[in-house]
């Protein structure tokens, strides 16, 4: 039965598509039914793709390559995330010094506690490229960590999950500290939690996601810019 659906799944150049569509399409469902926040669609996808491909014993390589066409979605997804920041443009220009300091201010804490990590956990240069670009976009985290050596795709892995319980923590978070400031919500959220973070900004109010969009891009380019340089901080 396997090789009779592996032959047949080979045949089909876009059923790599279909399953993302599908996995994701009931793990929305899930969240909906229950409203449970743990239950985040991007995650309970992921779980159903690997658990499909782990019982049909399908490499993950086939499906990479059949999937490839969402992939190429992620970059004018994330270039769409400029939509409420444009109709934002006024409070943007008031408050620049002090938006793009905190994004800065952001990205260095999230290199650093990953240098913190790799340090107190002894790990090799590879798993340190893995996890040192953790809190941006996977269009701009895989790229980063491959080109230093690390393996992307466990890379993506942690990107998803650190957007998930930056998601899941923001609303918290900012009660316990008092943040009340929508800028401030949205750059710390868009910073830490990159895109799945923002879809939890949006939430929040079209403030909150506008400057968490505007986060993700200036924290994705300073993380592109700086992370060579803390990778080369481990031998």
């Amino acid at each position: 039965m396997t090789q009779l659906l592996n032959d047949f799944l080979s045949g089909s150049a876009a059923w790599g598509v279909l399953l993302t569509l599908a996995a994701f399409a009931l793990g929305t469902l899930i969240n909906k039914v229950t409203g449970k926040a743990i239950f985040n669609p991007l995650l309970l996808g992921s779980i159903f793709v690997i658990i499909f491909l782990s019982v049909c014993s399908i490499p993950y390589a086939d499906y990479k390559v059949s999937a490839a066409p969402v992939n190429y979605l992620l970059l004018p997804a994330t270039v769409a995330l400029a939509i409420p920041l444009y109709e934002k443009i006024d409070l943007l220009k008031e408050n620049a010094a002090a938006i793009i300091a905190g994004i800065a201010v952001g990205t260095l804490v999230s290199l650093g506690s990953a240098l913190a990590l790799a340090l107190a956990l002894d790990l090799t240069r590879e798993q340190y490229a893995t996890l040192l670009p953790k809190s941006v976009t996977t269009a701009i985290s895989m790229d980063v960590a491959a080109e230093l050596g690390g393996i992307a795709a466990l890379t993506g892995a942690i990107v998803i999950v650190t957007g998930i319980v930056g998601a899941l923590l923001a609303e918290t978070v900012c009660k316990m500290f008092h943040i009340t400031d929508p800028i401030a919500k949205g750059v710390g959220i868009g910073t830490s939690a990159h895109a799945v973070g923002t879809s939890k900004a949006l939430q929040m109010g079209e403030v909150e996601g506008a400057m968490s969009g505007l986060s993700i891009a200036v924290a994705g380019v300073l993380t592109a810019v700086l992370c060579p340089v803390f990778v080369n901080l481990i031998r």
